[in-house]
């Protein structure tokens, strides 16, 4: 037989006082009453025993607070997003909040729902990395007084707080560098998307190819696919011309990419030299290891949580947008080193 859940009604029943006072005591607000000190300790003691707990929903709907923030990411197994979720929930808890977190799949009708079942559980905040076509709940949410912070991308058409990289700086600097250690055929291999972060990341190879007078070779794949189902076309334009270097535009199709140069018997820098956006823990254990744009995740999630608590703590009339863009840096290990000839015959 399942146990009943004990309300406030039971509890008042139960010590023979009102519910009124019961819900005071509970949610703190004893001494405003002026209720004695006795009867509290009566009420929490009872409480403890039986083990009460308030339903959240019905208490965030009498405090306006659910003290719940919302995250909502592309993929929450991604080692990237999985390192900013730890960090957030890790400020968040210090703070007094929780976080539910959740991943869209850079699917716009799913993103959508799952603002929408936010909404209906009254969270307090909403961190978000945005897929294209949601803009219009995004400028909803803002309209609503309710705290937003986008991050990883954002919608140039959506005046919200945000905190990115600069994507286009960083592939520039990476392009640069293959051309300044003496590589012609420089390929981008990237996932199709119109984000502005994967925008900028294409704007930056070509601009510094286009400073080179070099001729591009871009190379982009249908994201929401299995690891086979990306790797197929890029064995294909690999097989289509031959590169001394590439460029992949995340960790996730760079790992796709060298799977594909593995299986074709290149040797890597000697064959091709490689740099992979998204810093990687495995990118160290390759052989040899992988040249890598890493970005500041801990300083992301900083600018992140500390723009939503500020929110938090002030009044809608008085919230100001921030947009911070930070900057990735280029680790440099052996994938992109210039090839010993010294040895050549």
């Amino acid at each position: 037989m399942i146990k009943k859940k004990l309300s406030i009604v039971d509890i008042a029943n139960e010590l023979n006082i009102s519910k009124t006072t019961v819900s005071f005591i509970l949610n703190g607000r004893a001494k405003e009453k002026r209720i004695s000190e006795e009867l509290v300790e009566k009420v929490l003691k009872f409480v403890e025993e039986v083990g009460y707990k308030p339903n959240s929903l019905a208490k965030s709907l009498r405090t306006g607070k659910s003290n719940i923030i919302g995250l909502m990411v592309e993929n929450i197994s991604d080692h990237f997003f999985a390192n900013i979720a730890r960090y957030i929930e890790d400020r968040a808890y210090k703070n007094g909040y929780k976080i539910i977190y959740c991943s869209t799949d850079n699917d716009a009708a799913k993103t959508k729902d799952l603002i929408a079942m936010f909404r209906d559980r009254h969270v307090d905040g909403y961190i978000i990395a945005p897929p294209v076509g949601v803009e219009e709940d995004i400028a909803s949410l803002i309209k609503d007084d309710l705290p937003v912070v986008l991050f990883d991308r954002f919608f140039p058409s959506v005046d919200s707080s945000y905190v990115v990289i600069d994507n286009l700086q960083a592939t520039y600097n990476a392009t640069k560098y293959f051309v300044d250690h003496g590589y012609k055929n420089i390929a981008f291999i990237t996932f199709a998307s119109h984000q502005t972060q994967m925008q900028a990341r294409l704007d930056g190879y070509n601009k510094a190819l286009k400073e080179s007078g070099l001729e591009p070779h871009v190379k982009e794949v249908i994201f929401n696919q299995e690891a086979k189902e990306i790797i197929k076309p890029i064995a294909e334009f690999l097989n289509n011309k031959q590169f001394d270097a590439i460029l992949f535009g995340t960790n996730r199709i760079g790992v796709c990419g060298l799977k594909v140069i593995s299986d074709k018997g290149l040797r890597v820098p000697n064959d091709v030299a490689v740099i992979s956006f998204d810093d990687y823990d495995v990118f160290e254990l390759y052989s040899p290891s992988i040249t890598a744009i890493a970005q500041p995740i801990e300083e992301i999630a900083d600018k992140v949580i500390t723009i939503l608590l500020n929110k938090l703590n002030t009044p809608a009339h008085s919230r100001k947008n921030e947009k911070v863009t930070l900057n990735a840096e280029l680790m440099i290990r052996k994938s992109s080193a210039v090839p010993d000839t010294s040895f050549a015959k």
